[in-house]
């Protein structure tokens, strides 16, 4: 990556210029820095820090302090790239409470986005992040801070009804002024479907290879995750004799088209 900095309108630019776009997790300064040497774009502070960090069997544990730690480091670790962090469970139960907590992630850790996970019903709380000057991803398909509702990690969109009200809602969030979409545990068709349909940018993650960004876990970039692997894992370490050249060889497996591939999708 050049020492120019990456922005929403970076990432619209790709979008539209057919630019593969590249995300990774990342929780720490360390490796935020082998992501953006690497050219990662984005760069997601993920809820998943609850399982791969600190050990929980779900990311519902996380509090927003936890957040705003791990973003500050990152964006320690990376001054390019762009720093999007997820909003944790039950800290955007109200739009009073979401305009505090998504604040605190900008100002205190430093996070270029926030995102949040839901559909219809929280089209209010997006439309009041944007007029607050608070850029947001949403988040929809596999949502795995509702994980108890939907009886475990379970694919989302297979039958025609959920797919459109998936497709619908996206359409909503981006009325409502989200930049960005990410796209988990749907059938392929649909995720070329919603990301054909939107202006915005939308990220994949067991979406298909159509989507405009793609994004791991870097723990199952490396292989070292632990318990089940979802379907569109892939450990990039195996092929690779250095972390630096692993994660290089996904930037590169996303940018082809090479990943990804038809295994891993649903």
């Amino acid at each position: 990556m050049s020492n120019q900095a990456i922005t929403l309108n970076t990432l619209k630019k790709m979008k539209h210029s057919g630019e593969k776009i590249t995300c990774l997790t990342a929780y720490d300064a360390s490796f935020a820095k082998v992501l953006e040497d690497a050219g990662v774009e984005i760069l997601l502070v993920g809820d998943s820090l609850g399982m791969v960090i600190q050990g929980h069997d779900s990311t519902l544990p996380v509090s927003i302090n936890d957040m705003i730690y791990h973003t500050a480091n990152v964006r320690r670790g990376s001054p390019n790239a762009f720093i999007m962090a997820d909003m944790p469970f039950m800290s955007y139960a109200n739009v009073e409470q979401t305009l505090k907590n998504a604040g605190r992630i900008m100002k205190q850790g430093g996070a270029q986005m926030v995102k949040l996970e839901g559909g219809a019903p929280f089209v209010e709380r997006v439309k009041q992040l944007v007029d607050h000057g608070i850029p947001v991803c949403a988040h929809l398909g596999l949502m795995p801070q509702t994980v108890h509702k939907l009886g475990g990690y379970r694919v989302q969109g297979r039958d025609d009804n959920s797919a459109q009200k998936i497709a619908d809602e996206a359409q909503a969030m981006q009325d409502a002024g989200a930049d960005m979409l990410l796209l988990e545990c749907i059938p392929a068709e649909l995720g070329k479907k919603v990301t054909k349909l939107l202006d915005i940018p939308v990220i994949g993650i067991g979406a298909g290879p159509d989507c405009d960004a793609q994004v791991l876990v870097l723990q199952d970039v490396l292989g070292i995750s632990q318990g089940h692997h979802p379907k569109f894992h892939r450990n990039f370490l195996e092929a690779a004799d250095s972390i630096e050249a692993a994660v290089a060889m996904y930037v590169q497996a996303v940018k082809s088209g090479e990943y990804p591939a038809a295994e891993h999708c649903y």
